[in-house]
């Protein structure tokens, strides 16, 4: 479930980043590019999350 809502939270950020900037650079939408780099965004995200520890943090 953690890896469907990442990618769709991705997707959502990336789409709506890629609609602004286009729009200010006067460049029409381009939904494509949009998922592929929303792929790109979740996997990174996933390999980041699964790459810092999970360990309880000492008590001083």
């Amino acid at each position: 479930m953690r890896f469907i809502m990442a990618f769709l939270w991705s997707f959502m950020l990336v789409a709506l980043l890629n609609y602004v900037v286009g729009s200010i650079a006067n460049i029409p939408f381009n939904l494509q590019a949009g998922v592929g780099v929303s792929l790109v965004a979740a996997v990174l995200i996933i390999l980041l999350g699964e790459a810092i520890p999970n360990e309880e943090v000492a008590d001083h």
